[in-house]
């Protein structure tokens, strides 16, 4: 795979060691097992796989390298690079400049953008709307273009199952600015919904079945659905792509699920069945895949609790975190700072959606068992602050060089 050209802040010897000792032993990625690092009574379990992906990597490269090819002009960015403060911080602290926030709206008004000016498009990618926009002020979408290319895979995905007749359901965050992407695609091509969950999902069958008035509809899925969008007509031949970063087994389960429920209702014969559900397999990236596979292999072994390293408007990072709480108390901080030296940790609830400080988690002299993996665009350095703050709050930093020694030295 491609090697970028990326800060070296961004880079951990310690997890680079690692990552090279897996990867020499194990080059099918067959082994999902986690890494475990001893440091006197800290017991540290490093999934398999975590951190940046190619899709952030080349971001990074290209965005820094806009910074460098253009001296004194100004540069801007649609919205976050990706998902990462601490990364999006560094761009800013660079002179880019945000034109919109991550729902879409606009920081910084059209009308002050110009031809003279740089806009690089993020990881995420962006509607077919803006790319046509920036054409209009003259500025070339294509020459500071970051798309992840296994978001544009989805997107081809959905062009060609599209041009085929099916209508596309999308399973991502509706507010997600990759699904707001995939959706302008999609729906340029044929007719398109995006369901959030297995609940749309399940109401969304309701409508194949035509079981609910067609009228409820347009409120059901308000802000979902293409213009012109009928469910009488529109959910007779469908076929499921996903937002990259989502849960591989419930995109997997409303794949399953609205399948089923379309068969069943127009029962066609076997044969005649790819003319109601398109086989658009897993479009989930690589990276999202090995991570979640990563967690699962992880989750096999005992600990006391796991830490998920990320930004809260990750979604990536937030399945990670869903996968890990279902076993074990789980905690999604964003960096080293989010543990306190009183062993209290400051994190992120999912389901209040807000942070919240859980109390004495580190105290005591005691042994402890920790998992530790992160999200996509979370940097390998980042990882290592905070395994060297886990260390320090027990007691253990000593040890952990020591570890961290010998890492690198066998590297």
């Amino acid at each position: 795979m491609k090697s970028f050209n990326i800060p070296e802040n961004y880079r951990s010897p310690l997890v680079s060691a690692i990552k090279q000792k897996r990867k020499d032993a194990d080059k099918y990625k067959k082994d999902f097992s986690p890494t475990q690092v001893d440091a006197g009574t800290l017991t540290l379990l490093l999934a398999r796989h975590f951190g940046f992906c190619y899709g952030v990597e080349n971001a990074i490269e290209i965005a820094f390298g806009a910074v460098r090819e253009n001296p004194g002009k100004r540069i801007f960015l649609l919205s976050e690079m990706i998902h990462n403060p601490g990364v999006n911080k560094d761009l800013q602290a660079l002179g880019i400049r945000f034109i919109m926030d991550t729902k879409g709206q606009n920081i910084i008004p059209w009308s002050e953008i110009t031809s003279e000016d740089i806009v690089i498009i993020p990881a995420f990618g962006t509607t077919l709307e803006t790319e046509a926009l920036l054409t209009e002020k003259g500025i070339c979408a294509t020459r500071y273009e970051t798309t992840c290319p296994f978001v544009e895979r989805v997107w081809n995905k959905a062009e060609k199952i599209g041009t085929d007749g099916y209508t596309i359901v999308i399973h991502g965050k509706p507010g997600h600015e990759e699904t707001r992407a995939t959706f302008s695609h999609s729906k340029a091509h044929t007719q398109s919904v995006v369901v959030k969950d297995m609940d749309q999902a399940i109401l969304l069958a309701s409508y194949i079945r035509h079981e609910k008035s067609a009228n409820t509809f347009y409120e059901d899925f308000k802000g979902q659905y293409a213009p012109g969008f009928d469910p009488l007509l529109h959910l007779q031949k469908i076929g499921v792509v996903n937002q990259t970063t989502m849960l591989a087994s419930e995109t997997q389960a409303i794949s399953d699920y609205l399948k089923k429920e379309i068969l069943e209702y127009f029962k066609p014969s076997e044969a005649d069945q790819q003319n109601y559900f398109a086989d658009t397999r897993d479009t989930l990236c690589y990276a999202t895949n090995d991570n979640q596979s990563a967690v699962a292999g992880m989750l096999d072994s005992e600990a006391d609790l796991a830490l998920v390293i990320g930004g809260y408007n990750s979604s990536n990072t937030s399945h990670l975190v869903e996968l890990c709480e279902a076993r074990l108390p789980a905690y999604f901080i964003k960096d080293e700072l989010s543990l306190m030296t009183d062993g209290s940790i400051l994190h992120y609830d999912l389901h209040r959606h807000q942070e919240h400080i859980s109390d004495s988690v580190l105290a005591g002299d005691k042994p402890f068992r920790i998992m530790v993996t992160s999200g996509a665009s979370c940097p390998d350095a980042l990882v290592e602050r905070v395994i060297k703050k886990l260390a320090a709050i027990t007691g253990n930093s000593a040890q952990l060089e020591n570890v961290i020694s010998d890492w690198v030295s066998k590297a």
